[in-house]
């Protein structure tokens, strides 16, 4: 689409909106709130991104649109609250704020890795033994299974390090945002000790204590896990793709693009990082070594766990709960206590810290040059730290005007038990991918859902099938939206990590995600509806894949590509 064709729908569309209270379409004081309008700033913004390819532009109209709405819509004020209420305030909220100073740390402990060569040096190491891009795709997934402990630490670790190897082998920049994307929250959402399981635990807990349920809650969320059928299949999907060099939609053409002409991103593409991140240059006397890369790595992946551990039981301690860090009941209670922000900052900084010892300790770089590495790093994140806060104020504002509740409430008339899950689910895959939060959609349905669910239930509702089938369905759908709506902080980190342009990242990961989310509802229509084992849904939902890979994936092996090229 041409500059001149976005403007003018850029144009037309704020005309569209502002043009609404003039047309009798404003803020209904009362229960009912915004109605349908409060789905705008969410809409514009992403309807924005994907005509204009300006994340910043879109989120900030997007923001702007929601605030204005809540003034009365005067754009004086609404303009004026953007900035110093929602910018500003999700800026100043303390857990944003750790995650902020935890991906420019992260940043600078690449920038210092990647000066001494240490990233050059493993993937020069792990080419030896990947020297395909099956074999660069598969290594990928698997790291991306083994940081299961948080999201935002797997998606940061994964992509920087994995770069260089997807790079030199051909795999498109998209391919390799998309599996970072697709081994972060999923496998973290699942995870019986990670940064997600406290919050999830607390949510189930809430919810079961207030219809005066009583059960071992970690029990019931261990059984949610059989039934997390879109995490599952992101995972099983990415594997197939992979191992069968085979993919299909915009992803293809990505791939097709990478292998015969080697251009990892599009002739258009705007990475998001700066040129400091993707093109480290190495000093030419440098012994390259990949340990130089693994320990800092390493060292960031065990101070992350243990702080976790650390700070949990501190922070359990002083409510008065007495756990026995030692045991594995009590590790898990410690990490769900544990504030993650905070930690990841701790194993950041000593990440750095060591990243520099190793470098000046061997004489490659001496304490300027290490500082100045680390800078440069952190400068290359700066962009990604903004569209962060604005994805963040983006999320107050839809909840501000009530776009969740909205969604939510329209379901309000009774449904049929075995399509209680499949509705649950699409609620919650709509309400994430509009607001781009996993946790805010959770926080929002599984009040809602559980009550519903148990209505349908005779009997000691504590463990009961379809309960345990619509909590999954809300914990799972969360992570769609979170795993590819274009304004979630995860989906955004997912194409900084991989150096990919965003746009092109969330068109390309598209027809995978709604892939999976569509066997997700096969499966929830087999265990809702036909009643049987989620066991079955899992086997027909990974039969399917297969079949889809085989039958609709288009071969992207280098040489049948340049085959296929020849002949056309």
């Amino acid at each position: 689409m041409s500059k001149k064709l976005s403007v003018i729908l850029v144009i037309l569309l704020l005309l569209l909106v502002f043009s609404l209270p003039a047309l009798g379409v404003g803020y209904e004081n009362g229960e009912s709130g915004f109605g349908w309008v409060s789905l705008l700033p969410p809409l514009l913004a992403i309807v924005l991104a994907f005509i204009t390819r300006q994340v910043l532009l879109s989120l900030f109209l997007g923001i702007f649109i929601g605030v204005t709405m809540i003034n009365g819509w005067n754009p004086f004020y609404g303009f004026l609250r953007t900035l110093d209420e929602f910018i500003v305030g999700s800026l100043a909220d303390g857990w944003n704020a750790a995650i902020i100073i935890f991906t420019l740390s992260i940043g600078g402990m690449i920038g210092v890795i990647g000066k001494m060569g240490g990233t050059k040096a493993i993937a020069e190491a792990l080419a030896k033994k990947a020297k395909s891009a099956r074999s660069a795709q598969l290594a990928t997934w698997a790291m991306g299974i083994l940081v299961f402990f948080d999201d935002y630490a797997n998606t940061l670790i994964v992509g920087p390090t994995m770069r260089p190897l997807t790079d030199k082998l051909k795999v498109s920049r998209e391919k390799l945002a998309y599996i970072v994307d697709s081994t972060a929250a999923p496998v973290v959402g699942m995870a019986a000790i990670s940064t997600w399981v406290g919050y999830e635990i607390g949510l189930i807990k809430k919810a079961y204590e207030a219809l005066g349920i009583e059960a071992n809650i970690f029990w019931v969320f261990l059984k949610t896990i059989p039934y997390s059928f879109y995490n599952i299949f992101a995972l099983v999907l990415v594997f197939v793709l992979a191992y069968t060099l085979k993919d299909f939609g915009p992803m293809y053409k990505a791939e097709r693009r990478a292998r015969i002409t080697g251009k990892v991103l599009g002739e258009d593409a705007k990475p998001m990082a700066s040129d400091e991140m993707i093109s480290k240059v190495v000093k030419d006397d440098s012994k390259l070594k990949a340990s130089n890369a693994v320990i800092p790595i390493l060292t960031l992946v065990l101070v992350s766990f243990i702080g976790l551990w650390y700070n949990g039981y501190n922070l359990a301690v002083s409510d008065g709960v007495m756990v026995k860090p030692f045991s594995l009941s009590g590790m898990r209670e410690c990490f769900g206590y544990a504030d993650a922000s905070v930690v990841l900052i701790w194993g950041a900084i000593v990440a750095s810290i060591v990243a520099m010892i190793l470098a000046i300790s061997q004489k490659i770089l001496n304490l300027e040059e290490a500082f100045e590495a680390w800078i440069d790093g952190s400068k290359s994140l700066v962009i990604t730290c903004i569209i962060l806060v604005l994805a963040w104020s983006l999320g107050s504002v839809t909840e501000a005007v009530g776009t969740a509740d909205f969604l939510v409430g329209v379901v309000s008339e009774s449904v049929p038990a075995g399509l209680l899950p499949i509705l649950v689910f699409i609620i919650s895959c709509i309400v994430a991918f509009s607001t781009g939060t996993s946790w805010g959609t959770m926080a929002i349905v599984v009040p809602l859902a559980i009550p519903l669910a148990s209505s349908y239930v005779t009997g000691n509702p504590a463990e009961a099938p379809l309960i345990i089938a619509t909590l999954s369905s809300v914990l799972s759908g969360s992570i769609f939206g979170d795993h590819c709506s274009p304004i979630s902080d995860t989906t955004i980190m997912s194409s900084m990590a991989s150096a990919s342009d965003h746009i092109d990242h969330v068109k390309t990961q598209a027809p995978y995600a709604i892939t999976g989310a569509s066997l997700a509802i096969l499966g929830y229509f087999i265990v809702g509806v036909l009643g049987l084992s989620p066991i079955v849904s899992l086997l027909v939902g990974i039969i399917a894949i297969i079949l889809i890979v085989k039958f609709f994936g288009k071969s992207t092996k280098e040489n049948e590509l340049i085959i296929e090229k020849k002949e056309s």
